[in-house]
Parts: C-alpha cells; structure tokens; sequence
C-alpha cells in the first residue's frame, strides 16, 4: 500500500506514535509518505520506502492568521496525486482531519477516491477539541473519517461523551518496539548523574500544567528525604521556570537536574530507577510505556488511559490525581530495597511487551485493508 501519514512532527506523543507507525510500516514493504510542517523529530529517512513533504505557508500580511489548513489540504491533494497514494491516515483530529476531509473533497471532484483514517490522541478531543469555537468541526471531522480510531478505551469513553459521534471509534493502543529496547550502554554514565548509592528517579513530558509538574518535585522531596536520589526532569514547556524556583525554595536545586529536550530517551532510562508521572489527563500515557519497556517501574496518576498501561502492584502503582502523599510512599515502597525494585523492573518489562509493535501494527494494516476494501 501507499499510505500518507498527517501528524505533528514535535516531541508530543501523538507524532511520536504516528513517525514509528511510519516507520513501521515501511520496514513492511509499505510505502509511507509523511506530510506536515517539519521533519518529525523520530523519522529516519535511510529507508527507502519512507517519504517526507514539507507543507509550506505562505507569509501573507493579509492573514493574522496564516491558513496552515488551506496549505496542509492542497500538499495533501498535490501529494496524493503525484504518488499514487492509496490511503490517508491523519493523527490528531486538529486541523488534520478537517483538512484531511477537505482534500478528499477536491480529489472526488477529479474521481479519485481515497479513504482517511483518522487516530484521536487525547488534546485534540478532551481539551481543543470540546471548545465551542472547534467543537462543531471537530465533530464533523470526526463522522466524516472513513474509519476513527482511538489510542485508548478512556479516550473512546470521552469522545462519545462529549461529542456526537455517529461513526464507531475503534480502540487500537499506542505501541512501542521492544527490540530497540536497551537497558544498558557502554556509555552509559551513571556516575555522571548519581552517586552509586543514589536511585534515579525520572520524568518526561511537555511540561504543561496538566503533567502536574509542582506534584512530580513535591514526591521527589518526600522520596530524598528517605532515600538517598537524583530526579532527572527530561523535556521543556511553561512549567519548567516554576519548577526549577521551587527546588530552588525546597533546597533540593542540586538534586534535580533538567536535561531539556532530548533524543537519548532511551539512554536517559537505562539509568533510571523510577518514573513519575503524576498527570491530571492522560489519553494513553505513552511516556510511562516507554519507562516500562527500559525496566523502568511507574508511580503514576491513575487519570484517563493510564491504568490500561501501568497495572497496578505490578509494573507501579496508580493513585488519584493530587494525592501526593500516596504516590510518595508508593515510590518509597519500590525503592527501598534492591530485591522489590529489580521485581517491579522485570515486571515492567513484562507488561510492556503486550504493546509491542508486532502486537498492535497488524491492527491497523487489517484496517487499512477494510477502508480499500470499501472504496
């Protein structure tokens, strides 16, 4: 097949998930051709099968505004034509469904039929999306998709609630490869960032106000002040300033190191011994899979598709969302001895496999073929 894959190209997980499903895809003879703004963060462009088209916006003073939309449905039109593209699948109902079923207008004006699969991520329904402002196009986006799916069964639960939605939304989870999963390097540098003694305690995100980024520093102080660690805070966004003020307040500045933005995650988690993430929404919690598969147990929030994720006593523990004490003496449980830390990494590990890519791309490809089917 020829599939064209809409996504963000940034760091969040809705562009990480659709670049590896690219990815992916290609390694199965496939050909996939991105389309967005950018070169996605995650994409590798050796394989040959792998495609990449930059959307430009013209800079018009005219616009206060520039129409990234317009842009984005004729690139989409333009690209489907020249390639030959089979199949469109965007991720993220805003803008690219809406712009996804706008292109699909203007090729069956010249008889040319493809059918768009759309993925919902999680922000583009719970939090952008139910604005009154987009709420009447996203819902039209969303029943005008040949098929819908969704990466968690909360988020499912969601879009149903909040919208209405006359097409199925189909649940296939977010995935990750467990071959690439690496749990030592040569290089691995421990000591750079941890005394021997110390655990390493790890969080991921955006830093948006939903992560609940002033939580993740009050379970940390509650955690070193019983065991002897670091917090390695990995990513940027507006609640970082703030964050690193009150560690400054807190008097833990020299335990918490923010790394910024990063493309080692991997590496970051080979030395780690605990991942927080203590979120007030979550769709899916792809960051906290990502720990898992490096052996890399989670204390976390038990908000939206993350218990479909963490299991419960197993890979960490969930708690409310707020309940800071709680998730402090649940890490503390984890860390405090080798031999319950190393059965909660392995059981990590153990869960994480039941979201490997082989698991969950054949999911999709099946549906693929069904919306061909159906043209």
């Amino acid at each position: 097949m020829k599939i064209a894959i809409v996504c963000y190209p940034t760091f969040g997980g809705s562009g990480v998930v659709a670049t590896e499903l690219g990815i992916a895809l290609a390694k199965l003879n496939h050909e996939v051709h991105f389309i967005t703004y950018k070169q996605p963060v995650r994409l590798n462009l050796l394989n040959p099968n792998i495609h990449f088209h930059e959307v430009n916006v013209p800079n018009y003073p005219l616009f206060h505004y520039q129409p990234y939309e317009l842009a984005l449905s004729s690139k989409l039109v333009g690209t489907i034509k020249k390639y030959n593209i089979d199949l469109l699948h965007v991720h993220y109902a805003i803008p690219h469904a809406y712009a996804g079923y706008m292109a699909k207008k203007m090729l069956e004006e010249e008889g040319i039929f493809i059918p768009m699969v759309t993925t919902l991520h999680g922000t583009d329904i719970t939090l952008v999306g139910n604005h009154p402002y987009y709420k009447p196009a996203v819902t039209f986006s969303i029943n005008n998709s040949d098929i819908v799916t969704s990466v968690s069964q909360s988020l499912k639960e969601d879009t149903m609630r909040l919208f209405d939605i006359k097409k199925d939304i189909q649940v296939v989870p977010n995935f990750i490869d467990v071959s690439q999963q690496k749990t030592s390097f040569t290089d691995c540098q421990r000591d750079v960032m941890a005394l021997p003694e110390e655990r390493i305690v790890t969080h991921i995100s955006n830093f948006r106000p939903v992560k609940r980024i002033s939580d993740i520093i009050d379970i940390f102080y509650n955690i070193q002040q019983k065991i002897p660690s670091k917090l390695l805070m990995v990513g940027d966004g507006p609640e970082r300033k703030p964050a690193e003020q009150k560690c400054k307040e807190l008097g833990i500045k020299e335990k918490v190191i923010f790394l910024g933005n990063s493309n080692e995650i991997d590496k970051i988690l080979c030395f780690s011994d605990l991942f927080l993430l203590p979120s007030e929404r979550e769709s899916f919690g792809l960051a906290a899979l990502e720990a898992m598969m490096n052996k890399v147990p989670v204390i976390s929030s038990n908000a939206g598709g993350i218990p479909e994720v963490n299991s419960h006593g197993i890979s960490g523990y969930l708690s409310d969302v707020g309940d800071v004490i709680d998730m402090s003496e649940n890490a503390i449980k984890i860390l405090e001895d080798d031999t319950t830390l190393e059965r909660f990494k392995e059981n990590a590990f153990r869960e994480a496999n039941k979201f490997d890519v082989n698991e969950i791309v054949p999911k999709y490809v099946a549906l693929y073929e069904g919306a061909l089917a159906t043209t």
